[in-house]
């Protein structure tokens, strides 16, 4: 059996990182380094999660010798530029943190109860939908038991199944229509069974393409967008196709070019406008009580599933974690948070997380 120290060591092999290096970078003396890694100290827990960063590996790994089974194995949506065809996503390494603290909000909710399995077929997916389901997408995806993490500072949408449980994780963006197009397209990873779609990895491209084909056809079904005469419509008809599809200029124009769907060149003008511009000028809605402000408000608040807000406080009031983790869920300062607490109740120390997550 193997022990930590050498999981550690067989870590450095593997990123190619010199004894001397990590210690300078973890900020241990290249001795204290050198008797952990034979087994004559420990290493501490905040030592072992600054090594797991340095190595790119996965901190429970590490303590215990086994995946860590709330990990994130993620998927994520791709930036493509339509110039060169290539696809990219550049603030993976920035999002890694906010993504492991995700992660830690899962872990520390106790034994995870799966979620439903979701048809690989978009047209079951859709079944499994109301008809107008992408007003309120993000309320449809939780009757589905699809977990949606909405927080300010990722980069882009992600995708991940912890503990059978289907996850998506959006930036508060505000831009609706690209957080529906978001959601359509991680669901697609999701249905589809794929797991760790990120640049770099295997059939990247394919399976990139494969997700974007299941948010066009579940947002913009091709029997759906083959009923409309395009080259005889509206100004206010397309503001309403965009406002009920909850879609973007940019979608809607792209996917005509898909399907050949030639529309009149006063429409072909107005879908080179912003989705915004186009809305607030020729939506019949855009005057009542100003919805289009109010799904911008809603599309960039923070929101954790409501399960797993309750789990926590249930452990919470068990002594199992403290109320870190949920006043971080909740977006507000710890001590100012009043939940059932033990007696003497404190944070956890960091020995007692490795504690936990081991």
């Amino acid at each position: 059996m193997t022990t930590i120290g050498g999981r550690v060591r067989t870590a450095m092999l593997s990123a190619g990182i010199q004894q001397k290096q990590l210690a300078q970078r973890v900020g241990m003396t290249p001795d204290a380094l050198s008797r952990a890694l034979n087994d004559q100290r420990g290493f501490a827990a905040t030592e072992l999660a600054d090594i797991a960063v340095e190595l790119d590996a996965d901190v429970h790994e590490l303590i215990t010798g086994d995946p860590d089974p709330h990990r994130l194995v993620l998927s994520a949506r791709h930036s493509f530029d339509h110039e060169t065809g290539s696809r990219s996503v550049d603030g993976l390494d920035g999002d890694r943190a906010l993504l492991a603290d995700v992660r830690l909000a899962f872990a520390q909710a106790g034994d995870l109860q799966p979620g439903a399995e979701l048809p690989t077929d978009v047209e079951k997916v859709r079944r499994l939908l109301p008809e107008e389901f992408v007003r309120t997408f993000v309320d449809h995806l939780a009757e589905i038991e699809v977990d949606v993490v909405r927080i300010a500072g990722l980069s882009t949408a992600y995708s991940s199944t912890v503990e059978g449980r289907s996850v998506i994780l959006l930036p508060e963006s505000g831009n609706w229509f690209y957080e529906n197009w978001s959601l359509a397209h991680e669901l697609g990873h999701l249905a589809l069974g794929h797991a760790g779609v990120i640049p770099g990895s295997s059939e990247f491209d394919a399976r990139e393409g494969e997700a974007n084909a299941f948010a066009a056809e579940l947002l913009l079904p091709e029997a759906r967008m083959r009923e409309r005469a395009w080259d005889e419509v509206g100004l206010r008809t397309v503001a309403d196709v965009i406002w009920e599809w909850g879609v973007s200029t940019e979608a809607l124009r792209r996917r005509l070019s898909a399907l050949a769907l030639e529309p009149s060149p006063e429409v072909q003008d107005v879908l080179t406008w912003t989705t915004q511009k186009l809305l607030r000028r020729h939506w019949s809605g855009a005057k009542l009580g100003d919805p289009i402000t109010r799904r911008m408000t809603e599309a960039g608040e923070r929101r954790f599933p409501a399960w797993l807000q309750e789990a926590h406080l249930e452990r919470i009031a068990e002594g199992a974690v403290g109320k870190g983790t949920l006043a971080w869920m909740l977006g507000v300062p710890a001590e100012t948070l009043e939940v059932d607490e033990p007696e003497g109740s404190t944070e956890l120390s960091d020995n007692a997380l490795a504690a936990l997550l081991g």
